[in-house]
């Protein structure tokens, strides 16, 4: 018997739309390389020697997944392992507002990708949204997709502030596809918020 990745809904999130953000370049920046301006250093353990990561918040962060977690179910799906993941959304994430965690190995390899597949999510696809910056990470469901721009470093981005009212008006909608699944810049005018 198939067994979905995620357990059922709690019963404070039944009813409420699953909202699945992509890690890397969507809410967070990390690099190998040292920078100033790192919000967070983490050591990760690679082939028994560790190596530090610098990590940026993109900006709004913390307030989206603050407002978001009001609104939604939040799952973080990310393509990274987790050894990097859970010490990045420990500090991202102190307050525990993301529900579910998933990482590499529920990644489907796909063309030399790793695919997130909303399938196994055990969740109906009309109630999903993923907000990825990489296409090829919904490529399975592109109809349940808020694309983003990746973000790296800059700190003027505004992005996750300007996706609010647009998310909390898909709330509303009996099946997100029939608007993210328009191919065009017009799916943002076809929620009211």
């Amino acid at each position: 018997m198939f067994q979905y990745v995620l357990p059922p809904q709690k019963p404070e999130h039944v009813g409420k739309k699953c909202l699945i953000l992509d890690l890397d370049e969507t809410l967070v920046h990390s690099a190998f390389k040292p920078v100033s301006n790192a919000d967070f250093i983490i050591p990760i353990l690679i082939d028994d020697k560790y190596h530090n990561v610098y990590v940026l918040k993109r900006p709004h962060v913390q307030e989206f997944l603050e407002k978001m977690a009001a609104h939604f179910e939040l799952v973080v799906f990310t393509a990274s392992v987790s050894n990097y993941a859970d010490p990045v959304l420990d500090l991202l994430d102190p307050k525990g507002f993301v529900q579910y965690r998933l990482y590499r190995e529920h990644c489907v390899q796909y063309n030399l990708n790793y695919v997130k597949d909303l399938s196994v999510l055990g969740r109906p696809l009309e109630d999903c949204i993923i907000i990825d910056n990489n296409p090829m990470a919904y490529a399975f469901q592109p109809s349940n997709a808020i694309p983003c721009a990746t973000w790296i470093d800059d700190m003027e981005d505004d992005e996750l502030v300007e996706l609010q009212p647009f998310l909390i008006g898909l709330k509303a909608i009996p099946d997100v596809r029939t608007v993210l699944g328009v191919d065009s810049d017009d799916a943002y005018d076809s929620v009211v918020v």
